[in-house]
């Protein structure tokens, strides 16, 4: 049993040994509004196969506080004892649970104005630890180059001042093969720095302890840690390496499992651009930003899935990341798609427009292919100069630069 906020960290070591070994189905109770939670057994800790969401509002104390007393979900808060007292004697939640009058007199008696004109009085001056950091001189941000939390992010390296003509995708690889209802969660890196986790060799090669990684959230500054825990979610059922659960792939032609960051790294030098095949619903779940920009820093340069949420589509655009749609009907098991072809995706050189048929042609390891077209979703005429840019953030720099 455990209770958190949208994410959290780890389960006690030696607990999480246990649960793990003998396989217990351990709950999360999680006392958030569910907007970000969609695989959130897996944001909370690796050990917890279930959770439970609070909502609404009016029930989260209810049990947030009740459930972990009785240390079960299997239970009737209003009929069955949360325990028993030192006598052995059952408790009750009427026993516990406080009236209306009893709340209503701690907060008369424990909420004072004073509290919020003392604590408020001097909050621009901030702490003795605040006041003495020390501020570097200048206009531009200086960069740590040893900060394992702040990092200069790579949007713009070798970015020239005018955008290079969009090209065809040719050779491509697929670094996944996802299934339906593939959620934000799956695909962006959230909860604890597993130690076993690519992140988290960066960052022990970092000089930084285990007991310190923090969380994804916490590092969200430092897109070497990000880039590492997208698409490494333990839930992630990557269908070219079946059976097997966690950001894992195979890298092609040799076939060697590896970590899907691994797998990236190696890709890229050796030149070979990647893709992502998905299911329906692909990025279902809250707007998160590194759902679009890892995949991007993955080297991914295109996404060719059954259908998409509305938002993660805009944002896979905004990052220089091409998504295309099947055909209605179509979908990679009715065209026999693997993960092991080689893919070519034509017509992008000759301008995208939005809803533009595109033609995909895959070449499979025994040498047999096939064709088919797919859907350009760049849905408006800017998102179409957003791609042209290699995404927004290219766009917005180059039009404050000719402004």
């Amino acid at each position: 049993m455990a209770t958190s906020p949208c994410t959290s960290g780890t389960v006690a070591g030696a607990l999480e040994g246990a649960l793990l070994g003998y396989q217990a189905i351990a709950v999360s109770l999680k006392s958030t509004t569910g907007e970000c939670d969609f695989e959130p057994a897996a944001a909370v800790a690796r050990a917890l196969a279930a959770a439970l969401l609070e909502r609404p509002l009016p029930n989260r104390t209810f049990l947030n506080v009740n459930v972990p007393l009785a240390g079960t979900m299997d239970i009737d808060l209003l009929a069955e004892p949360i325990g028993n007292d030192d006598d052995g004697a059952p408790v009750f939640l009427r026993d516990i649970w406080p009236s209306q009058a009893e709340i209503a007199e701690a907060m008369r008696t424990s909420v004072q104005s004073a509290m919020f004109r003392e604590k408020y009085a001097h909050v621009f001056e901030g702490t003795d630890e605040w006041r003495g950091l020390d501020v570097p001189e200048g206009h531009l941000f200086a960069w740590e180059d040893d900060s394992t939390y702040l990092r200069r992010p790579p949007y713009f390296d070798g970015m020239p001042r005018v955008p290079e003509a969009v090209t065809d995708i040719i050779g491509a690889r697929v670094l996944a093969v996802l299934g339906d209802s593939v959620t934000t969660d799956h695909i962006s890196p959230a909860g604890a720095i597993a130690r076993t986790s690519p992140a988290a060799k960066y960052l022990m090669q970092h000089e930084v302890a285990p007991e310190d990684f923090n969380s994804y959230g916490a590092r969200r500054g430092n897109h070497e840690v990000m880039v590492r825990g997208t698409l490494a979610n333990i839930r992630l059922r990557n269908q070219m390496v079946p059976g097997i659960e966690g950001g894992m792939t195979k890298h092609l032609p040799d076939g060697e499992q590896m970590s899907i960051y691994d797998a990236s790294m190696r890709y890229q030098d050796e030149g070979v651009p990647l893709v992502i095949i998905a299911g329906a619903e692909y990025g279902t779940g809250s707007s998160r930003d590194w759902a679009a920009k890892g995949t991007r820093l993955l080297g991914v340069r295109a996404v060719i899935a059954k259908s998409y949420e509305r938002i993660h589509r805009s944002n896979l655009v905004g990052m220089g990341v091409l998504p295309l749609q099947f055909e209605a009907g179509e979908d990679r098991e009715k065209l026999g798609l693997t993960g092991d072809e080689v893919h070519a995706i034509d017509g992008i050189a000759d301008g995208l427009t939005p809803g533009k048929r595109l033609t995909v042609r895959t070449t499979a390891s025994d040498g047999s292919s096939k064709t088919f077209t797919a859907i350009c979703r760049i849905d408006t005429p800017i998102e179409v100069d957003y791609y042209a840019h290699g995404g927004i953030l290219p766009y917005v720099l180059r039009q404050l630069v000719e402004a």
